[in-house]
């Protein structure tokens, strides 16, 4: 694959992950949201399966970004290369827990209704268990993950010049305070949903926005591809 389809490719794939991953969220209302989530839950139940899987969208876009990124970011640096195919794909794993409990807790909720006589306080336990899973899922992947997954390939993406550099940059700065909100809401600072957990998710997000877009338009730098691999070249020579 040439390093001009694999960019465009990269960029979508960033693209639908953005989109995919507030689509999901939103999806999950009824069954996340609201103290009748049992009922609510179960009325909406396509909605909710609708939001899974937007969710396994994301999970698969995740995957396609790192797989597809692998043989141009290795060429500068193996090792790091191979850290964020292998931290990403951890990613995707936590996400892909995160979408099993939600879907077992529409599980929950059906049986809650299709029950002649519930135990509300049976169902409610269970049902805090599943929501708590799903919690720190979405908290341990879209931030804590990815943090460290953007600040590895925008490493390397600063050190080739293989996007401009302010890309990188802003890349680098969105990956630490992602890093840093999670820290906050692990800790209890601040809810992730939260004002302060918006402003802190802001950079990361534009940097993955200008970034696919900048994919998409116009590429990796070849330049920085031609001299990555004249130098690869030069050292194997060696």
């Amino acid at each position: 694959m040439n390093s001009k389809k694999s960019a465009k490719i990269v960029g979508v794939l960033f693209l639908l992950a953005a989109v995919t991953a507030v689509i999901g969220l939103n999806l999950y209302d009824p069954i996340l949201k609201g103290p009748d989530y049992l009922i609510t839950g179960s009325k909406h139940a396509n909605q909710v399966i609708a939001g899974a899987l937007m969710e396994l969208m994301l999970v698969v876009s995740a995957v396609g970004t790192a797989t597809t990124m692998f043989p141009l970011l290795r060429q500068y640096n193996e090792t790091i290369a191979l850290w964020h195919v292998c931290f990403r794909f951890l990613e995707a794993i936590i996400i892909t827990v995160g979408v099993i409990s939600v879907l077992s807790l529409l599980t929950l909720s059906q049986e809650f209704v299709a029950a002649a006589a519930p135990d509300p306080s049976s169902f409610h336990s269970s049902g805090i268990i599943l929501k708590a899973i799903h919690d720190w899922t979405f908290m341990l992947g879209p931030l804590f993950m990815l943090g460290i997954n953007t600040v590895m390939y925008s490493y390397i993406f600063y050190k080739t010049r293989l996007v401009p550099r302010f890309i990188s940059i802003l890349g680098m700065t969105g990956a630490a305070s992602v890093f840093v909100c999670s820290l906050f809401v692990m800790f209890g600072v601040f809810p992730q949903i939260s004002f302060w957990g918006a402003i802190l998710a802001v950079p990361v997000a534009a940097n993955e926005m200008i970034l696919a877009v900048w994919l998409i338009v116009k590429g990796f730098n070849e330049n920085a591809i031609a001299t990555i691999s004249t130098k690869r070249k030069g050292e194997a020579a060696i």
